[in-house]
This record gives C-alpha cells, structure tokens and sequence, in this order.
C-alpha cells in the first residue's frame, strides 16, 4: 500500500472510531448502583442482567440507539442515483398491516413526522445482512435495482428467506438464545455434544419447524446421551453444582422461563421473595412469593440429569450427559436443605408443580415436563417474548427492552398499572405486542413468516437518515431506522466474501467432525475457531459474546478501528497480487471508473456517488495502480456503511 495515502487514511479513521466509540459508550450504567441484593452473590451475572428493568421502562443499555445513528448516518454519502430508488411510484400501500398500523398511528399520534422510505439499494443490503448475515452479492444488487416489479422487495424477501445463509445466520441466533457453549462456568458438554444441539437448531429452522414444537422438544427432551440427541443439551445447560438437586431444577427452571418467556426475575425469585428484593425493577416479582417460584420449578422435580462414563474408544471424553423422568425421583420438589447456591428451603414440605400464570398443574398421569412445555408453549407470554427477541434483532430495540426482563403485571394496555403506583405500561407500544403475538399463533409459530411480516412492513423501510432535527425521546416510536453495528461474524463474512478470499476451518482440530467450514457465521459456537486463536481475537473484538456470562453486544472500540485498519485478516484479503480469487487480482485491469463501481458495489453494495468517484479515480492515477487500489479496497473495509447495518 502506498504508505503517505494510508497513513492518512489510518488517521482519518482513528479519529472516526474514537467518535463512534465515545458515542456508543454514552448511555453505559452502573447496575451495581441499583438494588444490587447482597443474597444473590452466587448469581453475579444473573443479579446484574436482572437489574435491567425499573419503573417507567428504565433500562440499562452500551448504545445509544439516537446518537450512533445520528453519527453514523452523519459519515454516509449522500443519497445517491442510480439505484436510489424507493419504487415508491409502483408499490404503494393499499393497506396497512399490523406493525404499520400500530406503529403509524403511534407516531401521528405523537405529532412526530416519520423518516422517508429507504432507497431500494439501502434496502436490500439492510434486508440481506438482516436475514442472512451476509452482504448482498454485487451482481444481485444491479440485478435488483433494475427491477422494475412492483413486488420486487416481498420476491427478495422470499429468495433469502429460502436461502441455506438464512439457516447459518438464525442457527446462530437461537445457538445465543439456548447457550449452546461446550463449556461454561458450571458444566461441559463437550464439543461433541455442542455439534449435536447445532446439529438439532440447524435442521429444525432448515425444516421450518414451528417454534412451539422446537421450545416443546427441548423442554420434554429425553435420553442417554447428548452427543446423539442435541435436544437434550438444552435441559442439560441447567444443570449447576456445588449443592443439591433443587439447585439444578432451579436453575432449569430459570433457563426455561428465562429463554421461552423472556421473565429473568423468576431467577431472583427462587431465592427469595420479590417484595423488598424486586420492588424497583418489577410490579410483577415485588409481589410474587419464593413459594410460587418453587411451585414452577416442581415441574423439573421428577427430572434426573444423568452422566455417563465416554467408552475410551470413543475419544476419551468424560462423560456423556441424559435425562429421564420418574426414574431417580419420583416426588414432589422438597422443602429440606440448608447448604448449595441458594438460600435454606426450610419445612421438610413437599411443593407441587402449579404454573403461575395460569393455577394449572399437570393433569393426572401427565409427565411433567410435558404439562410444563403445553403450559409455557399455550401462553400468549410465549410469542410475544419470540416476537419480541425478533423484533430486537431487526429494529435494534425491542418492543420491550431488555428483551429478557418482561415483566407480566405491566403489559396489558386494558389493564394498566393504577396512576398512583409510579409504574407504567413496560412495551413502548402494548397494542403492537400483544398483535404481532397473536399474528405468530395465528401463522403456528412460524419464524419464517413473522420475520417477513417484520421486514416487509413500512416501518422496518423507513430510513436510517433523518430530514431535520431527531429528538432521542422518540426512540420508542420507531419513526427511523436505527443502525446496528454488524455481528462479528457479518464482519468476519462480508470481508471474506467480498475479498473473494475465503477461509477454511478444520473443525475436526477442535474436536468437531464434518468438513471444513468458510463462514464464521457457520462455526457451532461462538468461543473457538481452528486457526490457531488470531481470528478468535479478531472475532471477539467485536463482542460475539461466550454464551455464558458474556452477552452478544454492539458497542463500538478503539481496538475494532485497529483491527480492521491492521489485522492480517484484513491486510491479507487487500492484495492486488497472488490469489487468483482475489478481488482485486479478478478486476485490477478494468477501466477506471468500473474498477471504482466494482470495488463499491463488492464491499458496500452500491454504486459511489459522483464524488466517491471521482476522488477514487484521482487517486488511481496518482500512485502505482495496484497499491493505490488496495489502499482504496482497504479504505472501504474501514468506513461506517461497511461496518453498520443502515
């Protein structure tokens, strides 16, 4: 690379990362300073991840959602032609949908004026990255923004919804949302029983299986080992030691209504009761007793985890991990320990298993675990915690936020929390909730339908770019788009696809079986990659999180800029020489301004404006060609629309 030209790229840069690092650090709190309770000291990250909610809708949050998009949008290029198109002369609305109409009649309610509809080229780079975590095609964006149909965005929807990367990318969502991480602070699974539980997530979307069915089968799971059945590593993730069997169906019992419910409070619960614990964070757990939360974590109370001793033929892992009922333990959950990771259940009485939000217990002879997945599953709490973690996902906020701090008590817009009690409803728009809940039964719990519906609908095509002064008070009308800093992985795929140099990763060096993969978005975990841990550090640079006690987060660093500005990853895909798939070795003979278009439309699917254009090829026919195009190729590796989603 021409050294003058990159060096003064390099500070341009720096002082852009710092600017989005300091804006994205804004709003980080303290959750030490709130009702912090000294009982809970087991559960540090869980006591921390509760304290997220409060009166009023108060949340903990690492970004901005107002300042990072008012920043970001800031350092695009103006909208531009061709392809800036919204279509909004051939597809204009003949009705409004569920999300629209909730959404716009909040925002006319509020006298606020929405964004404008996204340009057809800014859309389908959102939509893409959005369904399946890569970057559009270079060829598919010209193809798209030629079409002339009026239908064309609802078609694309179709063909990535369709598409094996859809697979890749909601495989890796819910492996987050179920914790499937071969070891965490409490158990291993191993990687044999990790590939097992991807194995399960992966088929299941691949087969559309309807959410309902997938959250029944992992809560009912059954058998010997979990290297075999990856269902069964689900239960098994709650399995915690140090005390005794109540600890584990606890903390099932957490995981459970935690992930399928979206209620971390019960966690709080089962250790003691919300009134004086949970009264500034929830209504709902500050007047829910311990003896409630035990009545839910009965339904585990028939559940032994098994473990297995690993034949040595077979590798010489420890252990294989199952699940019976009724075969250990016949009895109701007991009242009678006084040592383990929660308080003394003191009484020597016996706990019946009665779901809270309905009075009901099994019905005679039904196995438990199964009256607690018909329970959980029938409640309405359950779609609209799996809409609500989707709509997170594809707006950057959720309806309610944080997505797995609901609280039950606050979310019925015909039943609101008395004027005198300091609380309010809990979803910035209850209508919409509770709707698109009942869209989700309706479809039978198809995730494929209610992302289109989400991302098909007006409000998710309002742009990220504001005409006039944003006021961040108007984060809850959703009347933009907010930016989102793409997934470590999106980084890792888009500057491999787009170099044209792809990766490969043995995973059998890791203890996994199968061919090698090219994705990041494609590895069974998020902890580990087989080469030796540099793309590991580049990965978690951009806080793919562990799936234990380190959430997936957003926020931006100095140490992001540096990376992408440095990191043989990135330097060694930049080339103009030596790999023949090689962007730049493909193309570095074209005509100026195609190389230009080619290079903009690989990287940030688009065309350059006329001065992105003309400043390029300036500085083409500066330098020697070759360095002045990897430094130009390099530079668009490191500018905001490549590395945010808008």
């Amino acid at each position: 690379m021409g050294d003058e030209m990159s060096w003064q790229m390099q500070k341009r840069f720096l002082i852009l990362a710092m600017a989005v690092g300091a804006a994205a650090g804004m709003m980080a709190q303290d959750p030490a300073a709130f009702n912090a309770d000294p009982n809970c000291s087991f559960f540090d990250s869980a006591r921390d991840k509760a304290a997220k909610g409060g009166p009023n809708g108060f949340f903990f949050t690492s970004t901005n959602l107002s300042a990072v998009t008012n920043e970001v949008t800031y350092k695009l290029a103006p909208e531009f032609v061709p392809g800036g198109t919204r279509t909004d002369t051939t597809q204009q609305l003949d009705k409004l949908g569920t999300i629209d109409r909730y959404i716009f009649k909040a925002i006319q309610d509020a006298g606020v004026v929405p964004a404008e509809r996204t340009t057809d080229a800014e859309y389908i780079r959102r939509v893409t990255l959005d369904l399946t975590g890569r970057i559009p095609d270079a060829a598919r964006v010209v193809a798209f923004l030629a079409d002339t149909r009026p239908n064309k965005r609802s078609l694309l929807v179709d063909e990535l919804l369709a598409k094996p990367e859809w697979v890749d990318k909601w495989t890796m969502f819910y492996g987050d949302l179920f914790r499937n991480v071969s070891s965490n602070n409490q158990i291993k699974r191993y990687p044999e029983g990790t590939q097992a539980f991807y194995n399960w997530i992966k088929a299941s979307l691949a087969n559309n299986k309807p959410y309902n069915q997938m959250a029944t089968e992992l809560i009912t799971a059954t058998g010997t080992n979990n290297y075999r059945q990856g269902e069964i590593n689900f239960v098994v993730g709650g399995v915690v030691t140090g005390g005794p069997q109540q600890d584990i169906w606890d903390s099932q019992t957490v995981l459970t209504v935690s992930t399928f419910l979206g209620i971390s409070h019960i966690n709080c619960l089962l250790c003691h009761n919300g009134r004086g614990h949970l009264d500034t964070l929830s209504l709902w757990g500050s007047s829910t007793t311990r003896a409630q939360a035990w009545q839910m974590s009965s339904f585990f109370s028939h559940t032994d985890d098994i473990r297995t001793s690993v034949d040595p033929v077979a590798g010489g892992t420890p252990i294989y991990w199952g699940l019976a009922d009724n075969t250990k333990y016949t009895l109701d959950y007991i009242l009678n320990t006084t040592t383990g990771n929660r308080p003394t259940r003191s009484g020597n009485t016996r706990v019946a298993p009665m779901y809270l939000f309905s009075g009901r217990g099994p019905q005679p002879g039904e196995n438990y675990r199964a009256a607690f997945a018909r329970e959980v599953t029938g409640d309405v709490q359950f779609s609209r915690a799996a809409v609500n973690y989707l709509w997170e996902q594809f707006f950057s906020k959720g309806i309610v936020s944080p997505s797995d701090a609901f609280d039950p008590a606050r979310l019925d817009p015909d039943n609101p929390p008395s004027a005198d009690s300091g609380w309010t409803l809990q979803p910035t728009n209850a209508r919409l909730l509770n709707a698109l809940a009942q869209d989700f039964i309706a479809s039978k719990y198809d995730l494929k339908a209610i992302m289109k519906e989400i991302v098909t609908s007006e409000t998710y095509m309002l742009s990220a770019r504001y005409n006039g002064a944003w006021n961040p008070q108007w984060e809850n009308l959703f009347a933009r788009k907010f930016v989102r800093r793409l997934w470590a992985e999106e980084i890792h795929d888009g500057i491999a696809q787009a170099s044209g140099l792809l990766p490969s990763y043995d995973l059998t060096k890791l203890g996994y079986s199968g061919a090698p993969v090219q994705y990041a978005m494609q590895l069974p975990e998020t902890i580990r990659t087989p080469d030796g841990g540099s793309v590991a550090n580049f990965l978690d640079g951009f806080l793919r999180g562990n799936r234990d006690d380190e959430d997936r987060r957003s926020e931006g660093s100095i140490a992001q800029a540096l990376d992408l500005m440095n990191d043989p990853f990135v330097m060694n895909r930049i080339s103009g020489s030596g790999n023949a798939n090689l962007l730049l070795v493909k193309n570095i003979n074209l005509p100026n301004d195609q190389l230009v278009n080619t290079l903009f439309l690989a990287v940030l699917s688009r065309y350059p404006t006329d001065a992105e254009k003309a400043a390029s090829i300036a500085q083409l026919t500066t330098s020697t060609r070759t360095l002045a195009a990897e430094d130009l190729l390099w530079s668009l590796f490191n500018k905001v629309d490549f590395t945010f989603n808008y």
